[in-house]
């Protein structure tokens, strides 16, 4: 494993347990910063520690000491409040192991706080807690770099001005916070999954990040069946992307796609997870979702599909979480049904449906409802509305072909 692998993988964790011994998120970046640089000059000279992580942490709170001994901050030291000063040694101090996931629970809480935009709890948490720099995050949503970065900072000088608590919530707040951490994850792995810019459909990379944040999530919170189904929810449908795009990068459908190209491993470690949250009989919208992945991965060909079933569990996450999203998917699974007339119905009669004249899955729903049904005009219509929102290749590629099908139908 190369210097720079082993740092970014220690990163999280370091900077949690700096956040806790600063005080201050901007100062644990810098310290961590800093150690990272010395990192970077000692390792390939003197050797690699065992302990990464040890090592950047000892690093960085030996420069925080160092660097309160010259602002002359003496007292502390004196009432034997903090450890005396030193030079960091190359061999890190022994951790208090038992308080590092802690710490990494309360930076992940922290840095999805409600108080913070989405948006900037989304760019936070890529940039605390995966550790990915301002250009690949910028890269990633497409935002001008400097705009991200601005966000970022104002998101952490609102925790600084609001004395956003650096702690787990209690067992009250817990579900609702729990709840905020799942939705920024899976925001993450949908622009990976559905890339909405670019010449791929699929940014692997983002899907990696949040799956591994859905990990920490998981283990950090214990048995919470919604924690769960998060992770088998994206375990599931990340299992299905080496048969997503084709070797000219066409965007396959699920129901073309190879299924010898699904990652078994990763199906399997999905179905457990699912079904030991289901066990707990406390069912959330990510378990729901997850248990809709599986039908999908579970079974032996397209044509075996139990659409049924997934219409089912459509309309109970449409109980759980009424949006237009949830509803456009229930739509599309009674079409797979045969219920085509109540399929558009639903569509038609969204309460959003102005709003949803600039969504792009809302009209290729409606083409495939309207085509369905015969009325190959307005199916047209539909998909070319969906043609001009599209902004991936992949995806513009794919839907040029379905209205060239239709033309020649």
């Amino acid at each position: 494993m190369s210097i720079e692998v082993r740092l970014k993988a220690a990163y999280p964790a370091a900077l949690a347990t700096l956040r806790r011994i600063c005080g201050e998120l901007q100062q644990a970046e810098d310290l961590l910063q800093d150690a990272v640089e010395r990192a970077l000059r000692s390792w390939p000279r003197d050797g690699e520690p065992e302990d990464a992580l040890a090592w950047l942490v000892t690093a960085g709170k030996h420069r925080w000491i160092d660097l309160q001994r010259r602002q002359g901050l003496q007292r502390g030291y004196e009432l034997g409040q903090l450890p005396a000063p030193s030079a960091p040694p190359p061999d890190a101090e022994a951790l208090d192991r038992s308080r590092i996931n802690d710490d990494l629970l309360k930076l992940i809480f922290t840095c999805c706080h409600p108080a913070l935009a989405q948006s900037a709890q989304i760019a936070l948490t890529l940039r605390t807690i995966a550790g990915l720099s301002v250009t690949e995050i910028a890269a990633a949503f497409v935002i001008d770099p400097r705009a991200l970065e601005q966000r970022i900072t104002r998101a952490k000088r609102k925790i600084a001005q609001a004395a956003i608590p650096y702690r787990v919530p209690d067992h009250q707040e817990l579900p609702a916070r729990i709840s905020a951490v799942a939705c920024v994850i899976y925001l993450i792995f949908n622009e990976g999954y559905s890339a909405a810019n670019g010449d791929h459909p699929l940014r692997s990379d983002l899907c990696v990040i949040a799956i591994g944040l859905a990990r920490q999530l998981h283990r950090l919170c214990g048995k919470n069946p919604e924690a769960d189904g998060l992770l088998a929810l994206l375990l599931f449908q990340h299992a299905r992307a080496a048969a997503r795009v084709g070797a000219d990068g066409e965007l396959i459908t699920l129901d073309r796609q190879d299924r010898g190209l699904w990652n078994r491993a990763l199906i399997a470690e999905a179905s457990v997870l699912i079904d030991q949250a289901l066990q707990r009989r406390q069912p959330g919208p990510y378990q729901v979702q997850a248990a809709i992945a599986a039908l999908h991965c579970e079974s032996a060909s397209a044509d075996q599909t139990d659409w049924a079933q997934i219409a089912e569990l459509y309309a109970i996450l449409g109980r759980m979480q009424p949006n237009a999203v949830v509803t456009i998917n229930h739509a599309v699974a009674l079409l797979k049904c045969g219920r085509r007339d109540q399929a558009l119905n639903l569509l038609d009669t969204l309460p959003e449906r102005e709003q949803l004249e600039h969504y792009l899955p809302f009209h290729v729903a409606r083409g495939a409802a309207l085509h369905e049904l015969e009325r190959r005009t307005e199916a047209l219509l539909a998909y070319q509305r969906a043609l001009e929102l599209a902004r991936n290749s992949a995806t513009i590629r794919h839907l040029s072909g379905a209205i060239d099908q239709i033309r020649s139908s």
